[in-house]
């Protein structure tokens, strides 16, 4: 499997350099399982992506006119519910919140009372009944570091939709982490990102070529 490491600035820089990464290293294949089974994903083998200041804004990127904008703030201010509470609508099939509800306080306590040199400060998402979902969670870990006191996420995603997950899903581990690091009395940090299924699907190539400027 190649590594494939990406170095940016903020989430914007990060999301146009994924596109133009899968765009020009993506493996192409037919889905057998999964979201859009039958259809073809352009996807990179394992992505990690460092993201230094992924607190500057604008959270969502900019596209050029005429592309159809993958995030926006609105719909991201309605979707962080869905991140840090256990609310489930009865059609979905889980939430992230259920899972990291209780586990966020417990982070942000065993800093605050046992101080900041720990690595057991790791929220997971999922169980063992995830397996037999339909849809089996595609973010399957926050875990977290204090340095040069800063709180600094690391995520990982199983399977991540690059067009239309990236943006929102890592906006709204943004804005937990600004509410994490505020509670803890720290200053925010970097994400560094993962997934060995980062990916396009293929109604979203031509899309993802007029955003990223490739030919």
């Amino acid at each position: 499997m190649k590594i494939s490491v990406i170095e940016a600035r903020d989430l914007s820089e990060a999301w146009f350099l994924c596109l133009r990464k899968i765009l020009a290293e993506g493996s192409e294949y037919k889905i057998d399982r999964g979201s859009y089974a039958g259809q073809r994903r352009k996807e990179l083998d394992f992505a990690v992506i460092q993201i230094k200041k992924p607190g500057a804004r604008p959270l969502v990127p900019d596209v050029p006119q005429g592309v159809p904008p993958p995030s926006t703030m609105e719909y991201i201010e309605s979707y962080l519910p869905y991140l840090m509470t256990a609310h489930k609508d009865e059609r979905e099939q889980y939430t992230y919140g259920q899972y990291l509800e209780k586990q966020i306080p417990e982070v942000i306590r065993m800093y605050k009372e046992d101080g900041y040199n720990t690595n057991q400060a790791f929220m997971a998402v999922g169980d063992d009944q995830s397996l037999k979902l339909p849809d089996p969670p595609c973010l399957r870990a926050i875990d977290t570091r204090i340095r040069d006191n800063r709180l600094n996420f690391v995520a990982y995603f199983r399977s991540w939709d690059l067009w239309a997950g990236f943006p929102s899903n890592l906006a709204a581990i943004q804005l937990l982490k600004e509410y994490m690091a505020s509670e803890i009395g720290v200053d925010d940090g970097e994400i560094i990102a993962m997934s060995k299924g980062l990916h396009l699907y293929e109604y979203s190539w031509e899309l993802a070529k007029i955003a990223a400027r490739v030919d």
